[in-house]
C-alpha cells in the first residue's frame, strides 16, 4: 500500500511539473511594438485597436503616428481592428516587431450603420437603409449638410430650390406624396429628432411670401461623420407619426482614442452665374419697338444690362479647426468654424459661426456607467434680396428697359414713378436675418451586463431669429415715406427618451437584439412683429425717415404712429408621447427577422384619435450563408422583404380644435372649426430588395422594388364660394390615395485595385411612378399670373400641369389659339421625374485623385412662369424688356395678346449636372508635426446638360394655394452659380 501511494505521488508530481513548464512556455510575456498604416496610402493610422484574440483585457491602441507597444505571449494572436478597414489577425511567433497594413473594407458588411434608436451591423440590416460615410460625401462648400449626399442615394431626390445661399432644398424620398406642408423627411441629429422649424422668420410683404430657410443651416457640413437615409417603413416606423416622408439620420464627428490632435481645414472660392436668360439687348429692343409699332418714347437711347447690374463675382471662405483625443475611458472633440458665402446677386450673403463640442466618458471601476455629451451652438446671418412669390428683383432686372440708364448723369439712381429700377431696389432695399440655434443633449447609459443596457437622452433645441426689413423712401417717389419691419420668432423643442437595449445569443446560433423605449417631446413657438412707415406732417404730406445714416429699423419710434402695425402669436403647445419597441432575430446569420411597433399620442390629433399605431415587419434570407450555396463569384447574396405603416402630422398646431386669433382694438375671431375626428395621415409601405457582393468583394449591388400608398390625407377644407359670412376652414382627412411605386438600383465597384492605381465607380438609378386615386374632387394649386397651373386629381400624378392647350399664334391677328377657345383644361405633363440618376467616380494614382459626382432627373416637366408673367411680348408696350425667343418667333405676336396660363409655358426638361469635380493631392506627413496634409481644387455646378431656356431646370418656386404646395414652377428664381474652390487641410 505504501509503495502504491509513493508511485502515485511521483506521477502527480511529474504531471504538475510538466504542466508548469508548458504554462510558462505558453504564457511567457515579451514586449511587442510596431506601426500600423493604410495599405492604400501608406499613411499612419491613429486609434487602431489591438488586442489579444480571446482576451480583450490585453490590448492597446496606436498613437498619432500609428505606433503601438504591448506585452503578450509568444504564441498569442493579435487582432488589429479599425473602423472602415478589414480586421487583421497576426500570429506573434516570438516576434518583437510586427508592422501591419490595413486595407479599406470594400464590402463594408462589418460597417456599423446608425438606425432608429441604435446601431446595427450592415450585414444584419433587413430594411431599406442607405449609409453614406464621410469619405464618400460630395466635395465642396455647402451651407447645409443635406447637399453632401445629393445624387449619392437611390430613391432620394435632393433639389436646389434656387441658387440663393441658405435656402431650403426640396428632398423627396421615394416620390412625392405631400398634399400639404413641405413633404420633407424627418431629420435626426445625434439621436435628437428636429421639429423641421427654425426661429428664422418667414415673411409676407408687398413682394409676396419669402422662400423658406434650410432647417439644417445651423450644422457645419465639415463636422458630419455619416448620413443614413431610412427609406422603407421597416426602417422608419420606429419614428411613427413623423416618418411618412422618410428619415435622415445625421451623425456628427466624435473624438477617437488617440493622443490630442489638431485638425485644420481652410478653403476659399469664387462663384459666377452658370447660365443667363436671354432677353433683348439695346439694339434688339430698338428693333423690336419698330417691329411691334410701340410708342417711340419707350426707346431711351441708352445701353444697359438690368440683370448684369445686380450680378457679381461672389467670394466664399470656409474655416474649421478641430481638437480631439482621448483614451478608452473618455474621448472628446471640440471644433469651431466660420463659413462666409456671398451670393451672385449683390447684397445676398450667408455668414455662419458654429461650434461642436462632444464628449464621451466611462465611470466606476467596472466602467459600466457612461455619459455622452453634445453641444452644437450656431449663429448665422443672411442678407436677402427681395425674392418673393409675387415679385422678385430677378424679374425686375430681366424686364428692365435695356435702352434706359440705371443711373442719371450725376450718378444718382434713375428712379421714375411706376418703374422699378433693379439697381435701385438692390441698393435701397435691405433684408437682414440673424438666427441663433442651440442643440444640446446629455445621454447617460448603464451596462447592467454585456447584453443589457439602459440609456437615457435629454435634449433641448432652441432657435431664436430676428429679421429686419426696410425699404428706402426713394423707392416710392410718389409717396416717399419709406417702410420698416421687424420680426422676431422663437422655437423650443425639448425631449426625454429612455431605452432599454438587449443583445444576446439566447440559444446556440440564435441571437436576439431588442430595444424598448419611451419618449416625450414638447414643441413651443411664438413671435412678434412690428411694421411702420415714415412720418407725415400735419397736412398728411410725407416727411419720411430722412437720411440719418441709419437703417430705418433702428429708429422705429420716428415712424407714423397712426400707421404702426403690431402683431404677435403663440402657437398652441404641441406634445408628443410615444412608446416604441423593436426586436431583431438572427439565426445562424442566415435568417433575419425584424419587428417594430410605435404608439404616438399627439395633442395635434382630434379628441377621438389621440393615439396612432405604427407597426412594421421585415425579414431577410442570406442565401450565401447556406451550406448548399456555392458560387465562385458571388460572395454575399441577401433577399429582403418588408411592410409597415408610418404617419404624418405635418399640419399647424391647434388645427383639430377651435382656434382663435386676436386682432386690433380688442377683436377676437375664430379662424378654424374643430374636428375631434382628425387623425394622422397614413402611409403603408411594401419593399422587396436584393443585396449582392460579387467578384471577390469588388462589386456591391442593391436592388429594391417599393410600393407606398398614402391615405387619410390631411387637408384644410376651404368653404365653397360664395360662402355664408363667418364660414371657416375645417381640417379633414380626405378619402383619396397617393401611390408611389418604383425600382431602385445601386452599384458600387472597384474597377481597378492595384498598388498605385485605384478606380472606384458607382451608379444609382431610380424609376418612379406616381398616381392619385379616389380623391373626392380635384384640388388646384400653383398660382401663376392670376390663375392656377397644377391639379391633384384622380388618374394623374401629383401636381400635374392642368391648363389650356396652346395651339400656336394665329398668324392673322397675332393672338393665341387654344383648344376649345381655352374653355377646356387639359393635363400636360408632371413635375415629378420618372427617372433619377446619380454617377460617382474616383480615380487615384499614388497620391493624386480625381473624383466626380453627377446627378440628373428625367421625365419631368416644369412651368416657365418667368416667361409667362414677366417676359411676354405684351410687356414691351409698357417699355419693359421681353424674351429673345419671343421676338424671334417667326409668327408676329400681337402686343395686345392677353396674358394667360397655358401649355405654351410647360417645358419637358431632362437634365444632367456635373455637381462636383475635385482634383486632390495627398501630401501625407510633411514632417513629424504636420500630418495628413492635402490640397484640393473643386468645381461645383461645373456644367448642366439641358435644353431649358431659363436659368436652371432644377428649381421649385413657392407658389402654393390654400397651403397646398406647388412643384416644379420657375418663377423669377435666383440664378444658379458655378463655383471654383481651392482648399487645404492638415493635422498637428
Amino acid at each position: 500500500m505504501i509503495i502504491y501511494l509513493f508511485r502515485y505521488r511521483l506521477r502527480i508530481g511529474f504531471f504538475l511539473n510538466a504542466f508548469l513548464i508548458i504554462s510558462v512556455a505558453a504564457y511567457s510575456q515579451h514586449n511587442i511594438s510596431g506601426k500600423v498604416v493604410s495599405a492604400e496610402t501608406n499613411e499612419a493610422l491613429a486609434g487602431v485597436s489591438i488586442f489579444v484574440k480571446n482576451d480583450k483585457q490585453v490590448g492597446t491602441v496606436t498613437d498619432s503616428q500609428g505606433l503601438y507597444q504591448l506585452s503578450a505571449a509568444e504564441d498569442a494572436v493579435l487582432v488589429f481592428s479599425y473602423v472602415g478597414f478589414s480586421s487583421v489577425e497576426e500570429q506573434v511567433n516570438q516576434r518583437s516587431i510586427i508592422n501591419i497594413s490595413l486595407r479599406a473594407d470594400v464590402t463594408s458588411l462589418n460597417e456599423v450603420v446608425v438606425i432608429g434608436y441604435g446601431t446595427q451591423l450592415k450585414r444584419d440590416v433587413t430594411g431599406a437603409i442607405a449609409s453614406v460615410q464621410e469619405q464618400d460625401f460630395n466635395k465642396g462648400n455647402f451651407a447645409s449638410p443635406d447637399l453632401l449626399i445629393q445624387g449619392r442615394v437611390a430613391g432620394v431626390q435632393i433639389s436646389n430650390n434656387s441658387g440663393q445661399p441658405g435656402i431650403a432644398t426640396t428632398i423627396r424620398i421615394r416620390g412625392n406624396s405631400a398634399l400639404i406642408g413641405t413633404g420633407q423627411p424627418l431629420f435626426v441629429v445625434d439621436g435628437v429628432p428636429l421639429s423641421g422649424n427654425t426661429g428664422r422668420p418667414d415673411i409676407n410683404d408687398e413682394f409676396g411670401t419669402s422662400p423658406a430657410g434650410n432647417p439644417l443651416n445651423f450644422l457645419s457640413a465639415n463636422e458630419i461623420a455619416s448620413i443614413e437615409v431610412l427609406k422603407d417603413a421597416s426602417a422608419t416606423a420606429i419614428y411613427g407619426s413623423r416618418a411618412a416622408y422618410g428619415v435622415i439620420l445625421i451623425t456628427t464627428k466624435r473624438g477617437q482614442v488617440s493622443e490630442p490632435k489638431l485638425d485644420f481645414s481652410v478653403s476659399t472660392g469664387i462663384a459666377s452665374i452658370l447660365k443667363k436668360v436671354e432677353v433683348l439687348n439695346a439694339n434688339q429692343f430698338r428693333r423690336a419697338i419698330n417691329y411691334y409699332g410701340v410708342d417711340s418714347s419707350k426707346y431711351k437711347g441708352g445701353d444697359s444690362d438690368g440683370l448684369g447690374s445686380i450680378l457679381r463675382t461672389a467670394r466664399q471662405q470656409n474655416y474649421t479647426v478641430g481638437i480631439s483625443g482621448g483614451n478608452t475611458n473618455g474621448n472628446y472633440r471640440l471644433s469651431v468654424g466660420y463659413f462666409d458665402q456671398e451670393g451672385i446677386l449683390k447684397k445676398s450673403e450667408l455668414k455662419k459661426y458654429n461650434a461642436n463640442l462632444s464628449a464621451s466618458f466611462k465611470f466606476l471601476n467596472n466602467k459600466k456607467l457612461g455619459v455622452d455629451l453634445n453641444l452644437i451652438p450656431s449663429q448665422y446671418s443672411e442678407n436677402v434680396p427681395p425674392l418673393r412669390n409675387q415679385s422678385s428683383i430677378v424679374g425686375i432686372a430681366l424686364s428692365w428697359n435695356p435702352t434706359d440708364s440705371l443711373r442719371r448723369a450725376d450718378g444718382s439712381l434713375n428712379i421714375e414713378p411706376g418703374v422699378n429700377n433693379p439697381l435701385a431696389v438692390s441698393e435701397l432695399y435691405n433684408d437682414r436675418i440673424k438666427t441663433t440655434t442651440i442643440l444640446a443633449s446629455m445621454s447617460p447609459r448603464y451596462d447592467f451586463t454585456d447584453w443589457l443596457q439602459l440609456k437615457l437622452l435629454a435634449s433641448v433645441n432652441f432657435s431664436l431669429g430676428e429679421r429686419r426689413v426696410s425699404g428706402d423712401q426713394r423707392l416710392t417717389p410718389t409717396n416717399p415715406v419709406g417702410t420698416a419691419n421687424v420680426y422676431n420668432n422663437e422655437n423650443l423643442t425639448s425631449q426625454f427618451t429612455a431605452t432599454l437595449n438587449f443583445s444576446k445569443e439566447i440559444v446556440s446560433k440564435l441571437h436576439l437584439t431588442a430595444v424598448a423605449g419611451f419618449e416625450y417631446m414638447k414643441f413651443t413657438s411664438a413671435g412678434t412683429s412690428i411694421g411702420v412707415t415714415g412720418p407725415v406732417d400735419s397736412n398728411n404730406k410725407p416727411i419720411g425717415f430722412g437720411n440719418f445714416g441709419l437703417d430705418y429699423t433702428n429708429y422705429l419710434q420716428y415712424s407714423n404712429s397712426a400707421n404702426r402695425m403690431v402683431g404677435s402669436f403663440s402657437n398652441p403647445l404641441t406634445e408628443l408621447q410615444s412608446y416604441f419597441g423593436r426586436t431583431v432575430v438572427n439565426y445562424k446569420s442566415r435568417y433575419l427577422l425584424t419587428a417594430t411597433m410605435r404608439a404616438d399620442g399627439s395633442t395635434k390629433f382630434g379628441e377621438n384619435n389621440k393615439y396612432g399605431y405604427f407597426p412594421s415587419f421585415s425579414a431577410a434570407w442570406v442565401l450565401s450563408n447556406e451550406p448548399f450555396f456555392t458560387s465562385p463569384f458571388i460572395n454575399s447574396f441577401k433577399l429582403r422583404i418588408s411592410w409597415g405603416k408610418t404617419g404624418n402630422q405635418e399640419f399647424p398646431a391647434g388645427s383639430a380644435k377651435a382656434l382663435y386669433s386676436f386682432s386690433a382694438n380688442g377683436g377676437i375671431s375664430q379662424i378654424n372649426n374643430p374636428n375631434p375626428n382628425l387623425k394622422w395621415q397614413s402611409d403603408q409601405h411594401f419593399d422587396v430588395g436584393i443585396d449582392l457582393i460579387v467578384f471577390k468583394d469588388r462589386l456591391f449591388a442593391t436592388f429594391d422594388y417599393f410600393n407606398k400608398v398614402t391615405t387619410d390625407l390631411l387637408y384644410p377644407s376651404v368653404p365653397i364660394q360664395p360662402a355664408p359670412q363667418g364660414s371657416l376652414v375645417t381640417w379633414l382627412n380626405l378619402d383619396g390615395k397617393i401611390q408611389n411605386t418604383g425600382l431602385e438600383a445601386t452599384i458600387n465597384s472597384k474597377m481597378i485595385d492595384r498598388k498605385n492605381w485605384q478606380w472606384d465607380f458607382g451608379v444609382n438609378a431610380t424609376f418612379l411612378n406616381n398616381r392619385v386615386s379616389e380623391m373626392p374632387s380635384p384640388i388646384y394649386t400653383g398660382e401663376v399670373a392670376g390663375g392656377t397651373t397644377q391639379v391633384i386629381q384622380n388618374g394623374l400624378p401629383m401636381n400635374s400641369f392642368y391648363i389650356r392647350k396652346f395651339l400656336g399664334i394665329n398668324d392673322t391677328n397675332g393672338f393665341s389659339d387654344y383648344e376649345d377657345n381655352g374653355n377646356t383644361y387639359f393635363s400636360f405633363g408632371s413635375p415629378n421625374p420618372t427617372t433619377l440618376l446619380g454617377v460617382n467616380s474616383t480615380i487615384r494614382y499614388k497620391r493624386v485623385s480625381l473624383s466626380a459626382n453627377l446627378y440628373g432627373a428625367f421625365g419631368q416637366s416644369i412651368y416657365n412662369s418667368t416667361l409667362n408673367s414677366v417676359l411676354t411680348v405684351g410687356k414691351i408696350n409698357n417699355g419693359a424688356n421681353i424674351a429673345l425667343s419671343e421676338f424671334n418667333n417667326p409668327v408676329k405676336e400681337s402686343i395686345a395678346n392677353p396674358l394667360a396660363t397655358s401649355s405654351r409655358y410647360v417645358v419637358r426638361v431632362d437634365y444632367l449636372k456635373m455637381a462636383n469635380l475635385t482634383l486632390s493631392f495627398d501630401l501625407g506627413s510633411i514632417s513629424k508635426d504636420f500630418k495628413q496634409a492635402g490640397i484640393y481644387l473643386t468645381a461645383q455646378n461645373l456644367f448642366s446638360i439641358n435644353s431649358y431656356a431659363g436659368f436652371d431646370p432644377e428649381v421649385n418656386s413657392n407658389l402654393s394655394r390654400n397651403g397646398i404646395p406647388s412643384v416644379g414652377i420657375d418663377h423669377q428664381s435666383y440664378p444658379t452659380a458655378r463655383t471654383f474652390i481651392l482648399g487645404i487641410k492638415f493635422s498637428l
